[in-house]
């Protein structure tokens, strides 16, 4: 039997394999035709087109917030992704695991199994991703000392502590990584009358973002165009810029880390002042994040080892000993 984990982001989506590993890394982000209503990428090849494609070609991300917001597009990349991986399988339908937010509705909930199961697969179990990035970050969650997993993604941040295999108190919330671009571009237009696009700023924040002003600052040209006499102009931004521009951004994930923290239980407290936080997801890239929450919480917080791919590894580790973590998985429908 055939088993794919996929990490179904806002921003990006990975595939596991059991004994492979992450075989496939990409942008869930989709170019369709307008003229003839059909897609013409996926993937890398689609994200390479933002904000450069004529009236007729229109790219965008099929999922927002960590859900699906059209349905007949996230199927077709469902399928490139489950046909991009399969090769000589491709005959056999394969059981899915994705990863989702756990702050998804019931619609939401069933709107993924259909999609998957109509992008041919024979069944799709889902799971909650914070569950599945503390897997995928070696926290044991079948232990019953309480663990506190922060998964900063591209459309959601989710905090969850963790106990007994499930979630014990959870926020979501929808300020992660597009708002972090967002706010760069944002910086760049009001301080230096440029306007960005979307990879650019994304770049920047990948380059030099960092959650904390440096001694030492590190710096980056930017180029776009100048909203005044509309030409294209090159611009320098420091780190210490790009840190005042997300500063509010982190603050509202450090504010709900502290709703978190505040609704849990004073024995889960305890362990978590023991053992610290973990932070993963993409957002756990950017410089001194751990520093900034462990000096605004007062608890310890770590970096998980390769942040970006924890929630496909979870999956993973579910799909090779799915009796194990049943409980940690809701029904097949």
């Amino acid at each position: 039997m055939r088993k794919i984990g996929i990490d179904l982001g806002t921003c990006n989506s990975l595939v596991f394999i059991p004994k492979k590993g992450v075989v496939l890394r990409e942008p869930s982000v989709v170019a369709v035709d307008l003229d003839e209503n059909k897609i013409l990428a996926v993937g890398e090849a689609a994200k390479e087109m933002t904000g450069r494609t004529p009236d007729t070609i229109r790219v965008y991300r099929p999922l927002k917030d960590g859900v699906i917001a059209d349905f007949r597009v996230t199927q077709a990349m469902i399928k490139y992704f489950i046909d991009k991986v399969s090769g000589f399988w491709r005959f056999i339908k394969p059981e899915l695991m994705i990863g989702v937010p756990a702050g998804i509705t019931s619609t939401e909930r069933r709107a993924v199994i259909e999609a998957s199961i109509n992008a041919g697969a024979k069944q799709a179990y889902l799971a909650k991703e914070p569950i599945l990035s503390a897997i995928g970050a070696g926290i044991p969650i079948n232990s019953c000392s309480g663990n506190m997993i922060v998964d900063i993604g591209g459309g959601t941040a989710e905090v969850a502590v963790i106990s007994l295999g499930g979630i014990v108190t959870y926020h979501s919330l929808r300020v992660a990584g597009d708002k972090m671009d967002i706010a760069i571009s944002d910086y760049a237009k009001k301080k230096y009358n440029l306007a960005i696009g979307e990879q650019t700023s994304e770049e920047i924040k990948m380059k030099i973002g960092t959650a904390l002003p440096e001694k030492e600052e590190k710096v980056v040209d930017v180029k776009g165009r100048d909203l005044i006499s509309g030409l294209p102009r090159t611009i320098k931004m420091s780190s210490n810029e790009v840190a005042e521009a997300l500063s509010d951004i982190i603050a509202e994930i450090i504010h709900s880390i502290k709703i978190v923290l505040r609704e849990t239980p004073p024995e889960l407290s305890a362990d978590i002042i023991d053992k610290g936080m973990v932070i993963a997801g993409g957002g756990a890239l950017v410089g001194n994040i751990a520093e900034r929450i462990s000096q605004e919480t007062g608890v310890p917080c770590f970096v998980a080892e390769d942040p970006l791919l924890c929630v496909a590894k979870g999956t993973g580790a579910i799909l090779e000993s799915l009796d194990v973590y049943k409980k940690s998985i809701m029904s097949k429908r």
